[in-house]
């Protein structure tokens, strides 16, 4: 008798996996598909980076790390986030983990207690609130429509805190929306946030260099809030380093000394190899960021200009990372011959079988009358895609 844990039997799966996964299988059978499904740079990671990786293969740094990751990338983190953000960290403030997704798991389970509320801005990243269901808290979700450009008010968070609210998580530029807060936006949800100081701030800001409005702003920045926020970041996506799975927080000393004791009893430290890639990539040129930066935007341009053109889409425009989320509900309770499409699932999987272009239902990213499509692809796929979703949609009557 196979009986899984209470714990793995409340989680779902990740629906981006899921999809990417059935991507994989019809690519397997021959099918020409174009993967709009997976948060994924499709560059390759510097070379000067890569030059460091191989360096310290020779330098034989193949041994365990400490815990929180080796003084040398924590020193150039604090770097980072001083020039970058002008925000002041020691080292003993930064921990690294295996990836950011890593980074804010092991927050929230050093923070939340069962039956602790969690808010969450909906769309958010499908694996936030498994995550709080994993340290059995409670999430709590606030919904932020594509009229609001998928951002909260502070009215929205202040309505939603109540006396077991102990955190919320804030992802600036967001996973699924692209939407990035503006300095005068975060200041009106910080003002809420010092009347209530029982609640912990985790800034997920992963897509923090890729952006196209200009400087990234932190909520880590205002006032007593930086005492109660814990930034977390990491190389993946500025740097396409997504398989070298390094993260970090940067926070109080007491959490993060709280985040090494529970990764010391599960992970230790991450790899080595990797921790003096992302060194390099910290203190080496940034000029690689901006190129990509720029190739990114130009991507957004295009993917917003093509879907704005495709009939029953309402398309906004995302100023950050690579996604785009169109509301497609006006194809619900509608068929293409005997297929019925009731839902964004069901549209995905039928742009998939029919169109041959892998996207993501909403509906486990808090939206469910949109998909998500990430551009973080070639102009050419982007083009094809949209065509291709264009000729399927066309079928659904």
């Amino acid at each position: 008798m196979n009986q899984l844990s209470e714990r793995l039997n409340s989680l779902s799966p990740s629906a981006t996996l899921a999809m990417s996964q059935k991507s994989a299988e019809l690519k397997a059978q021959g099918i020409d598909v174009i993967n709009l499904s997976v948060g994924e740079p499709d560059f390759n990671t510097p070379d000067h980076i890569k030059e460091a990786a191989k360096k310290a293969i020779e330098e034989n740094f193949s041994r365990y790390s400490p815990v929180p990751g080796y003084p040398a990338l924590r020193n150039a983190i604090v770097a980072k986030l001083k020039n970058e953000n002008g925000l002041d960290y020691t080292a003993a403030q930064i921990s690294c983990a295996n990836g950011a997704k890593q980074s804010v798991c092991n927050t929230i389970l050093t923070l939340v207690n069962p039956g602790d509320e969690v808010i969450i801005p909906a769309p958010f990243w499908v694996s936030y609130p498994e995550m709080v269901k994993l340290a059995g808290g409670v999430p709590v979700t606030v919904t932020a429509t594509i009229e609001q450009d998928f951002k909260i008010t502070p009215a929205q968070l202040q309505q939603a805190i109540t006396p077991k609210t102990k955190a919320i998580i804030l992802c600036s530029p967001s996973n699924p929306t692209g939407s990035v807060y503006s300095k005068e936006e975060l200041a009106g949800l910080a003002a809420v946030l010092e009347m209530n100081p029982q609640i912990y701030i985790i800034a997920d800001e992963i897509y923090e260099h890729i952006n196209y409005i200009g400087h990234h702003e932190s909520i880590a920045q205002f006032g007593s809030l930086k005492e109660r926020t814990i930034i977390v970041n990491g190389v993946s996506k500025a740097y396409a380093m997504t398989g070298w799975r390094i993260g970090f927080i940067a926070g109080p000393e007491w959490i993060v000394k709280g985040v090494n004791k529970l990764q010391g009893q599960y992970t230790s430290g991450p790899c080595s190899v990797s921790q003096k890639a992302a060194e390099a990539a910290y203190t080496g040129t940034q000029e690689p960021v901006e190129e990509m930066r720029q190739a990114f935007e130009r991507r957004r341009d295009l993917i917003v200009r093509l879907a704005k053109e495709v009939p029953g889409f309402e398309v906004n425009v995302p100023q950050g990372a690579f996604y785009l989320l169109p509301k497609c509900s006006s194809y619900f309770g509608k068929k293409a011959g005997d297929r019925a499409i009731n839902n964004a699932e069901d549209l995905a999987l039928y742009l998939l079988e029919e169109g041959h272009v892998a996207c993501v239902g909403g509906t486990a990213f808090g939206a469910p009358d949109c998909i998500r499509m990430s551009y973080a692809t070639s102009d050419e796929n982007i083009v094809e895609a949209i065509r291709r979703i264009k000729e399927a949609l066309a079928k659904i009557q």
